[in-house]
């Protein structure tokens, strides 16, 4: 019997800086009440779900950003889709800004249940751009600022009859966070991404080469560890700023088997039949049968690249 899992990517439009959690959290619940209508099992939110892509703009009081921050998740603002999750049978995936009780904060998603509970969590792990302001950008992105490197690794989930795992936005162009997984067994990966269309720091880099290169990592990594990848996308133009759409559900053999066509709130859905992972598993990626762990050991013993000398 196959493992048919229902998953629908729910692509967000901007979020408007000046535009209230409440207000997202409706938008929110219309995507999973259309998830609902479309028989789905579970929905993948996008990163930092909740407000506008904050790390875009400098302050110089760190203390001053707390704002964009959940203390407690849930709080009372976005119970209602912990509510209506536990209510109709659907899972949920989340991505958001977390401050802990300790005072740290983190780029951080959640896995949510049918039966409404958290039953996993990730913090983002690669934190892309820089600390300080830099003039010479055509905008900030300044993700190390406000973010400490997540802590919790990469680990993975058993739940809706599945192995899941999760990572964000840049994490997905390091081979290593699909692999980590992958060592796992893992089976459905889940990322939201918050990307600019442009690059800051690169101005003849195309639009085209750019989503070339978002879907190109996932592909990679949903082929190289035979799992199936739902990657979600915050898009559109942000407080001026234009996000990357290009929402997508990827197969094990890496083809894009669902892509948002929209840069506006939009639901993709599609039949993961996770029992799909099995064959490569089996196969060219059975790990036991043909990684070599004994000539591996730079990638965790080097950080920068080291070339040889001259």
């Amino acid at each position: 019997m196959n493992r048919i899992l229902r998953v629908g990517a729910a692509q967000s439009g901007p979020i408007q800086k000046e535009e209230s959690r409440k207000a997202v959290v409706v938008r929110l619940l219309e995507l999973m009440k259309e998830a609902r209508a479309n028989g789905c099992d579970l929905v993948v939110f996008t990163e930092l779900a909740l407000t506008t892509f904050f790390p875009r703009y400098f302050e110089k009081n760190r203390a001053q950003m707390d704002p964009w921050f959940e203390s407690e998740m849930p709080n009372p603002t976005i119970q209602p889709l912990f509510d209506y999750a536990r209510k109709h049978g659907i899972g949920f995936a989340l991505g958001y800004a977390e401050k802990t009780t300790a005072g740290q904060h983190f780029n951080t998603s959640v896995l949510v249940d049918p039966s409404g509970d958290i039953v996993g969590k990730y913090r983002k792990v690669h934190l892309p751009g820089h600390f300080g302001y830099e003039p010479k950008r055509r905008w900030q992105h300044l993700e190390k600022r406000y973010f400490e490197p997540g802590d919790l690794g990469f680990p993975v989930w058993r739940t809706m009859n599945g192995i899941m795992g999760m990572c964000i936005c840049n994490d997905r162009r390091w081979p290593e966070t699909f692999r980590v997984m992958g060592l796992q067994g893992v089976e459905l990966v889940m990322l939201g991404y918050n990307t600019p269309t442009l690059n800051s720091m690169k101005e003849d880099e195309s639009a085209a080469t750019r989503m070339h290169h978002n879907h190109l990592c996932m592909q990679s990594g949903a082929y190289q560890n035979a799992c199936w990848v739902v990657g979600t996308a915050k898009a559109g133009n942000e407080d001026g700023f234009e996000l990357m759409a290009g929402s997508c559900i990827v197969n094990p053999d890496g083809e894009i088997v669902a892509l948002t066509q929209t840069t506006q709130d939009e639901l993709i859905t599609f039949d993961c039949d996770l029992d799909e992972c099995a064959f490569l598993k089996q196969t060219t990626f059975d790990f036991a049968a043909h990684r070599r762990i004994e000539h591996y050991g730079r990638i965790c013993s080097q950080t920068g690249a080291e070339p040889p000398a001259e």
